[in-house]
């Protein structure tokens, strides 16, 4: 009886001040697909954009078309009234008529006179020649009449050349000239350059524009490209033809594109925490219908980098550092104990294990600063 009570008061001391187990969460290491990508937001834009400008100073009539509108190429997009040409216009443009014909004039007798020195050295060259093979002359004369009639050769070339010029400034005076005699109420139609959408309306009331003023942007809403900006350390891992899944666009499934070009050249953005980051752009072509999406439309992208059909892995956050290897805590008997392991690639929830541990093992998912080798764990609950 005293031994038994002796066993009873040391079990009741044992179960009283013993370290109870932790109460940790537990993982599995399993084998399964994983897959790793650069994840950041990504606008869908139209490829082409055509902006429709006005050529002349001119007046406008009241824009018919709105944004969203249908055009076909050929069709009729604005009409424009030019504006008249005061006098002061009217008598520059014929001062430079007169002196772009005078140049020219200038130019051709230029032309005139440089091919007839041309003529002249070469007779004198054949001369020399002649002379030279008398033997009244020596080598060093006929070098320099070759030389002479080269020289004047590419000085007749010049003068053709700068002939030439003087006409097509001529013909440029003389076009603007006539421009001005025309009828100040001769309307000017703009045409739809190609087949597509209304995407933007610079100009919609009547008004005076000046020459080059943008008037309408048409673009194709069969054409659309994915644009992701990206850090530029995840630029260098991207590669054109890898796979995006563009995601949180308003559907329930995944789009996919397949990246096209990494843009060569990199910008700099002011990151929410106001760090500067160097970003780029990385365009992607659409695989599958983008369905509603049109241009300026926000998606959530998905670059995949790499992707494995079968890969031993557990949750990332069981791995930690001891030194310069990774370790994780395996379940033993109850009891939790460290053990290194050999890693490969890793995403925001998975790490993949190359070696230390197999499939089945029970791991501590969240590894805490009181977790030592050794102690006793139990699952919680």
């Amino acid at each position: 009886m005293t031994a038994a009570a002796v066993a009873a008061s040391i079990f009741l001391m044992w179960w009283l001040f013993s370290p109870k187990p932790l109460k940790l969460e537990l993982a599995t290491a399993n084998v399964g697909s994983m897959m790793v990508s650069i994840d950041n937001l990504g606008m869908v834009r139209m490829r082409d954009h055509y902006v429709v400008a006005s050529p002349v100073a001119a007046s406008m009539q009241r824009m018919p078309l709105r944004v969203g509108d249908q055009v076909r190429q050929g069709d009729v997009v604005a009409y424009l009234l030019p504006l008249p040409v005061d006098i002061q216009n009217r008598q520059q443009i014929r001062a430079r008529l007169n002196a772009a014909t005078a140049h020219v004039t200038e130019m051709r007798l230029q032309h005139k006179q440089a091919q007839a020195e041309f003529q002249m050295a070469t007779r004198e060259r054949l001369r020399i020649s002649r002379l030279v093979q008398e033997k009244f002359l020596s080598r060093q004369a006929e070098d320099k009449a070759v030389t002479a009639e080269e020289t004047a050769r590419a000085v007749a070339q010049a003068a053709h050349a700068r002939e030439l010029a003087a006409t097509a400034e001529a013909e440029s005076a003389r076009a603007a000239d006539e421009a001005i005699h025309q009828s100040p109420h001769q309307t000017i139609t703009l045409l739809a350059p190609v087949s597509g959408k209304i995407i933007n309306v610079q100009q919609q009331s009547e008004r005076t524009l000046a020459a080059g003023t943008p008037l309408i942007t048409i673009g194709d809403p069969t054409s659309f490209e994915v644009v992701v900006d990206v850090l530029s350390p995840d630029a260098v891992k991207t590669k054109p033809g890898m796979t995006v899944l563009l995601q949180d666009w308003g559907g329930s499934a995944a789009l996919r594109a397949q990246v096209k070009l990494i843009e060569p050249v990199a910008f700099t953005k002011i990151s929410a925490l106001g760090i500067e980051e160097q970003r780029v752009y990385v365009i992607a072509d659409p695989i599958d219908n983008l369905q509603s999406l049109g241009d300026g439309y926000r998606v959530e992208a998905r670059i995949i980098i790499w992707r494995s059909e079968r890969v031993l892995k557990i949750p990332g956050s069981s791995v930690f550092r001891v030194g310069d290897k990774w370790h994780v805590f395996v379940i033993e008997n109850n009891r939790a104990r460290s053990r290194p392991v050999q890693i490969g690639w890793r995403n925001r929830d998975d790490v993949q294990i190359i070696s230390g541990i197999e499939a089945g093992t029970q791991v501590v998912r969240f590894t805490g600063n009181q977790l030592r080798d050794g102690d006793r764990v139990a699952q919680a609950s």
